[in-house]
């Protein structure tokens, strides 16, 4: 019956547009319905911090480098995911990220928990030469991350996203460019400022391992750095879900 249902709707053109306009309809009001009470349904931790100016500038040059095309940042609530990486990504982990960086593209590892798995110095080598530390690795080397980094549009990102709900107050504005250079030298006069803006748990550090100059690199270092430390609500579900 439905066949010939389906049949006979074929012979009618208007009626098949019309199945398929209504078809679409629906599969289009089942997607979209949940946006309209994702702020009832989506926790944003209590710990969950913005990234400081430095890391937003790695985020942006990730980005540029299409980092995110051979690299996810979600981690799927699968055993061998989570044996592999860390716990699961929750979705309120990902609630100050525009845009947001989630997918199902593996080229490479996933690095929503990347932060802290390996060192500064991997990191850079990595980047300058993949094969130096992963024989296997087909990742193309960014020797050019060594170019100064850009920071004269850190305020404007800063007082952008504000707009959208990121928790960027006047202060964190007013210094995003001082931030940007003092996240990168620990003996700074700044330094501790970075950490009084955005928590103790920052990384203050030479991430290129060069203090004298700010660079992309530093940026970049420092932003997967970052990936699985803004908050620890991940690690809290789970170790309450316990075996």
């Amino acid at each position: 019956m439905p066949l010939r249902l389906h049949y006979n709707l074929e012979k009618v053109s208007m009626g098949l547009v019309g199945a398929i306009i209504v078809a679409a309809s629906i599969g289009g009001i089942v997607e979209i319905a949940p946006l309209f009470t994702i702020d009832e349904t989506v926790a944003i931790p209590a710990d969950l911090r913005p990234l400081t100016p430095l890391e937003l500038a790695g985020r942006e040059i990730y980005m540029r480098e299409g980092c995110y095309a051979c690299h996810s940042q979600m981690i799927r609530s699968l055993a061998d995911e989570i044996d592999r990486y860390g716990p699961y990504s929750l979705a309120g982990e990902s609630a100050y990220d525009h845009p947001m960086l989630w997918g199902s593209k593996r080229t490479g590892p996933d690095l929503a928990r990347v932060g802290g798995k390996y060192t500064d110095v991997w990191q850079v080598d990595h980047l300058t030469e993949p094969r130096s530390v992963v024989p296997a690795s087909i990742m193309p080397r960014y020797p050019w991350l060594t170019a100064p980094l850009d920071t004269s549009n850190l305020s404007a990102e800063l007082a952008t996203l504000a707009k959208l709900g990121v928790p960027y107050d006047a202060d964190k504005i007013a210094h995003a460019e001082a931030d940007a250079l003092a996240q990168s030298r620990p003996d700074s006069d700044g330094a501790a400022d970075v950490q009084k803006r955005y928590g103790a748990g920052v990384a203050v550090r030479a991430f290129d391992g060069d203090p004298a100059e700010l660079t992309e690199m530093d940026a970049l270092v420092a932003y997967l750095q970052s990936l699985g430390t803004q908050t620890a609500a991940a690690k809290a579900l789970m170790a309450g879900a316990g075996p």
